[in-house]
């Protein structure tokens, strides 16, 4: 029986990837790696710099060519595509672009979320801001008490749409649509989704979304991408401003005009100076790739070697988050209990495990106490079976 296309093209994207010739690679929520193709990319960038000092105007357009890739990705206009540092720097574009007042408050899940979307919303605490803090439930973040904690005060609410420890996914589109019809910004960090997970803004009623180009997007770091949609964004004000934030039509981007000026469109506002065009010219190569190999097809290889790897770890005997497969998984495994260390797991067994496995060439994390697997479209079941075999070779000599 002939197999579809696409799943031939996703199964031939390990080819792509030199880093799988050396390495068991299951540590794209840490960082992904780079194709040959982002590498050529980004060394012809490199070279027109060294060689003839770069031309301008080409460099915009391949920061225009990302925006636009990006927004395909993600089911956005290029507009509502704003450039970013990294997400940190993303999420506090959003945090500071609001005119907070006393009574005003933010929902999330600190447990659940990287420290740098709680650290923002604390320090607008300074401007009134009431941070309003849910537990989470097994695990996951609990959407229904998020839901129920908003009142009229709520003017933002804030979750990860993969949680980076334990990897579970969230309700994203239950808690979008509930926002959305209580006129409350939806604000996600989707880190460990974008890239890997297919991600339609509009069907899951995100309003506003910060991503780094250096995990699932298999690009650099220094560079990130700040979706918000129009409708929001055209209500906020930078708390930074300069030449690109404004609209000034096609004047050149030293033009200034006059001293009353006019935010550019939707998401473009956020735009401050010169860009990462290294980095650009790395993620563009990147989301051309990743838009030809489909992120839905990609989700649903991911989430089967996912399956996979919980269902063989079960078998071993080790306490995988969640238990069995199921929906709340995407392309994270966690294994062990959650804590607050990164460095360890709190067990010495899982401590050496760790050990035994990056001894044989295998890249995971640990993370909130617990180890981590992650995979993208380059790994395969060839992959599964390794780490399982190292396992069981560890299990039965480790006693």
């Amino acid at each position: 029986m002939n197999r579809p296309v696409e799943i031939d093209a996703v199964a031939t994207a390990r080819a792509h990837f030199p880093a799988l010739e050396r390495w068991t690679y299951l540590d794209v929520a840490g960082r992904g790696v780079l194709s040959r193709e982002a590498r050529a990319a980004l060394d012809a960038h490199l070279d027109e710099r060294m060689l003839d000092g770069g031309d301008k105007p080409k460099f915009f357009e391949r920061v225009e060519s990302a925006r636009r890739h990006f927004a395909q990705l993600i089911h956005a206009a290029p507009e509502e595509i704003a450039f970013a540092k990294n997400i940190s720097d993303g999420l506090n574009m959003v945090a500071t672009a609001f005119n907070w007042k006393r009574g005003d408050n933010v929902i999330l899940c600190p447990e659940l979320e990287h420290p740098n979307n709680v650290y923002p919303w604390l320090n607008m605490q300074r401007y009134g801001l009431e941070a309003r803090f849910v537990k989470p439930r097994d695990g996951h973040i609990p959407v229904d008490e998020i839901v129920s904690r908003i009142d009229g005060g709520t003017r933002v609410v804030t979750v990860s749409t993969v949680t980076f420890a334990p990897g579970f996914r969230t309700h994203v589109a239950t808690l979008g649509r509930a926002c959305r019809e209580r006129g409350v910004l939806f604000l996600v960090d989707a880190a460990q989704s974008v890239g890997v997970i297919e991600t339609d803004v509009r069907q899951s009623h995100i309003d506003a979304l910060a991503v780094s180009t250096s995990k699932a997007l298999l690009g650099l770091y220094g560079m990130g991408f700040l979706y918000c949609r129009r409708e929001w964004a055209e209500r906020m004000k930078p708390a930074y401003l300069a030449r690109f934030g404004v609209d000034l039509g096609d004047a050149h981007e030293a033009t200034l005009g006059d001293h009353s000026f006019q935010f550019a469109p939707a998401a473009r506002r956020f735009d401050l100076g010169n860009y990462n065009f290294a980095a650009c010219a790395a993620v563009d190569a990147s989301l051309q790739q990743l838009l030809a190999w489909g992120t839905s097809n990609i989700e649903r290889h991911v989430t089967g070697l996912a399956h996979a790897l919980v269902q063989g770890f079960l078998d071993l005997g080790l306490p995988v988050s969640g238990g069995a497969p199921g929906p709340h998984l995407a392309n994270i495994v966690t294994v062990g209990e959650l804590s607050a260390d990164h460095y360890g797991t709190g067990s010495e067994r899982y401590n050496r495990l760790y050990e035994h496995l990056t001894a044989n060439r295998v890249k995971l994390s640990i993370r909130r106490g617990t180890l981590r697997f992650s995979f993208h479209v380059y790994n395969n079941m060839d992959d599964v079976a390794r780490v399982l075999e190292l396992t069981r070779q560890f299990v039965s000599t480790d006693r």
